[in-house]
């Protein structure tokens, strides 16, 4: 599939979901185009910029591991976020160490919100995103039931988050990043689009 068909999928998929429209492509179609995109992002080795990531993002299309390239054909299947369940994460500058970033993930069910937070840096290099979570917290109906730490990986081993080495932390790899959307690949193999919330969101 061509870079520019692929980037047009990827589009109408994006304000389709932010739109709530019906009219959006299938599920097959929106995986063979992030594949595409990936492919053309690895060939190019285009550099994503930090800024560009800054913001929050909802989720809106997600893939499985089986995401591939199988004899050259894309194969594999994606599903769009139902909006009951409202994802978002969340990039930002981190004021206590200037050569890192912050990252949210929340998580919102009707009156149940779920966030994590923690630590992130970013290797424009390979666009490699790596990450952290070390706190929680759990509200409902906007009533705070729990706040802590969560269990690190580096905690037992004493080693900072800036000493550890990619590998082994989770990360996003980036391959494409718009006024709308960003798009990456999960440490764990999975694809995923997110979007600019709308407003009443």
């Amino acid at each position: 599939m061509p870079h520019i068909e692929a980037a047009a999928v990827i589009d109408v998929a994006a304000k389709a979901f932010r739109t709530q429209s019906s009219q959006r492509p299938n599920g097959v179609d929106v995986t063979a185009s992030l594949l595409a995109l990936e492919k053309v992002a690895k060939q190019s080795r285009d550099v994503i910029s930090s800024e560009s990531l800054l913001g929050t993002w909802q989720l809106c299309f997600s893939a499985g591991k089986k995401a591939r390239y199988q004899s050259g054909q894309p194969t594999g299947s994606g599903f769009y976020v139902p909006k009951i369940a409202i994802a978002q994460i969340t990039f930002a500058p981190d004021e206590s160490v200037l050569t890192q970033l912050a990252i949210a993930n929340e998580l919102s069910l009707g009156s149940l919100q779920i966030r994590f937070t923690g630590p992130a840096r970013y290797s424009g290099k390979k666009n490699l995103l790596a990450f952290d979570f070390t706190h929680l917290e759990v509200r409902c109906f906007n009533v705070l039931l729990y706040k802590g730490k969560v269990g690190s990986r580096n905690r037992a081993k004493k080693q900072s988050f800036a000493e550890t080495k990619i590998g082994a932390l989770p990360f996003f790899a980036f391959f494409a990043a718009t006024e709308d959307y960003i798009a990456a690949r999960g440490r764990g193999g999975g694809l995923a689009i997110w979007v600019r919330p709308t407003k009443s969101t």
